[in-house]
């Protein structure tokens, strides 16, 4: 058996919590690409099972990050036979291109919280985590070299794609049932957080695109936010801001095992 890769930056930058800020400016940018807006549009159940896509997205991140290379590896050959069935007029789960970009707005979210809203140091350490993450590319099946080698490749990679990018009405359909999701509205307020937030990390060019509104008082509220998160945030120590990981990987595995169960369980009966 080959030696386990690298993942200690990998694993440094997933297990602070407040890297999840992030996951809204994620999922927008993926949608903001044609074909990604598409393919959710008509193959995911997101609108009715919000959580559902949330979970699934968080569980496969922190398998690959804290679980074992086999974990990961099995993760990855059940998630390309999903996307073995996600097929439409000119796309496919299973394009390395699509792959590619969805992987990119990982690192790109996770990064861009970690050194703008936490203020942590980049550099050598930035630059490990764009190699580091290049095995959840490689967990997906993407061909070797499809995605950016390095930290220079990698940003100018996202300011292309962010530059080409034109949103669709399916991606600003998608948007809304992200922002506006009708299933979590007991969630309420923490829906109008997320919306906040959301809205503010995007990039201005994609914000504009979704006719998603926003003002410079807004930015001047939402950053004076940020940082008084961050300096209450950075008081408790990382030993404490990452103990419930242990926990999280455990859910993660028993989710895992129980989506594993159900989906033999359907096929078998649609083999009978």
């Amino acid at each position: 058996m080959p030696p386990e890769r690298e993942r200690s930056i990998l694993r440094l930058v997933a297990a602070e919590p407040a890297v999840m800020l992030g996951a809204g400016r994620a999922l927008l940018l993926q949608v903001a690409h044609p074909k990604v807006a598409q393919g959710v549009a008509d193959h995911s159940d997101l609108r009715h099972r919000p959580l559902d896509r949330l979970f699934g997205t968080l569980d496969f991140l922190i398998i690959v990050a804290f679980g074992t290379e086999e974990e990961a590896e099995k993760m990855g050959r059940a998630i390309r036979r999903m996307h073995e069935r996600i097929t439409g007029p000119g796309y496919s789960g299973n394009d390395p291109d699509l792959q590619v970009w969805v992987n990119a707005t990982l690192i790109d979210a996770a990064l861009y919280v970690y050194e703008k809203v936490l203020k942590s140091p980049s550099g050598d350490q930035a630059a490990a985590y764009i190699d580091q993450a290049r095995f959840i590319a490689d967990v997906l099946g993407c061909p070797p070299g499809a995605q950016p080698a390095d930290i220079e490749a990698f940003r100018a990679y996202m300011d292309g794609m962010i530059a080409s990018l034109e949103v669709t009405d399916e991606g600003r359909e998608v948007m809304r049932a992200v922002l506006w999701s009708r299933k979590l509205r007991w969630m309420a307020p923490a829906l109008w957080v997320n919306r906040f937030v959301t809205t503010g990390l995007l990039p201005e060019r994609i914000r504009e695109q979704y006719g998603l509104p926003w003002s410079d008082r807004k930015d001047r509220v939402l950053w004076g936010l940020l940082r008084l998160h961050t300096f209450f945030y950075r008081l408790v120590p990382r030993r404490l801001r990452q103990i419930g990981i242990p926990l999280m990987l455990w859910a993660s595995r028993r989710r895992v095992a129980r989506r594993g169960r159900k989906f033999a369980a359907q096929r078998s009966s649609s083999a009978a």
